[in-house]
């Protein structure tokens, strides 16, 4: 595996070995890192800047730490995993792949994050996410877990609000803070935990090596538009 020091090699060093498996050493806020990637695996250690991941078309992007704002903006296809928390606006307008991140997640989270036939967005977070999570989702599936935030809200306010397709996934029993009444909350079915749920969890958990069925434990609820309200019906359902 190719080891590069960012403040030593540049960004640009790093890009010639994109289709490599590479590691990243001394990130400190330096921004745009593994926009694009195509291809290869780049494991990151230390704190990534702004628009880590941003536009990532099919590799995958491993983080030791945290992740600043706007992470995986726009990202198409491949795989984002952060071992620790992320800032805002996580996974906006994500068209496709996978964004997992163990810690929690900063205000608006998955914005208009959307889906194409077989082509869904997932992201998936381990601990608790800020206000307007999901706002505005246009398809894709957002499970936040609510890992050691048990009898907590693992959301802030207004969760979902304008979503109008996808579906929100939490893993808990309180109430969401000011719901939109144009969304519809509901308890999942045991069926459909197994079938929708588990299998993104089970894959998150591997990623991160933690056990699956702790991430599986207790009721979930979901979140979606209410079909009935006038204005989803100005969109193409997902």
């Amino acid at each position: 595996m190719k080891v590069f020091d960012i403040r030593k090699d540049g960004l640009e060093a790093i890009r010639n070995h994109e289709r490599e498996e590479i590691t990243i050493t001394g990130c400190l806020g330096e921004r745009y890192i593994g926009c694009g990637m195509k291809d290869g695996i780049l494991h990151v250690t230390g704190t990534p800047g702004n628009a880590l991941a941003s536009y990532l078309d099919g590799g995958t992007v491993l983080v030791d730490g945290n992740a600043q704002d706007a992470a995986a903006d726009t990202m198409n296809s491949g795989l984002l995993a952060v071992k620790g928390s992320a800032g805002d606006a996580l996974a906006y307008g994500m068209r496709g792949g996978r964004v997992y991140v163990l810690g929690d997640a900063g205000y608006r989270a998955g914005v208009h994050m959307k889906a194409y036939e077989d082509k869904k967005s997932i992201l998936v977070i381990g601990g608790r996410a800020g206000s307007f999570l999901g706002e505005y989702l246009a398809g894709g599936i957002v499970i936040v877990l609510g890992l050691g935030y048990e009898r907590k809200n693992i959301t802030g306010y207004f969760c979902g609000n304008g979503m109008y397709a996808g579906t929100i996934y939490l893993r808990t029993e309180k109430e969401p803070l000011n719901l939109s009444d144009k969304l519809i909350k509901r308890i999942v079915s045991d069926e459909e935990k197994e079938r929708v749920i588990r299998p993104i969890v089970t894959d998150f958990a591997s990623v991160f090596s933690i056990p699956a069925e702790r991430c599986l434990e207790g009721s979930f609820m979901a979140i979606e538009a209410d079909k009935s309200k006038s204005y989803s019906q100005l969109y193409a359902a997902v």
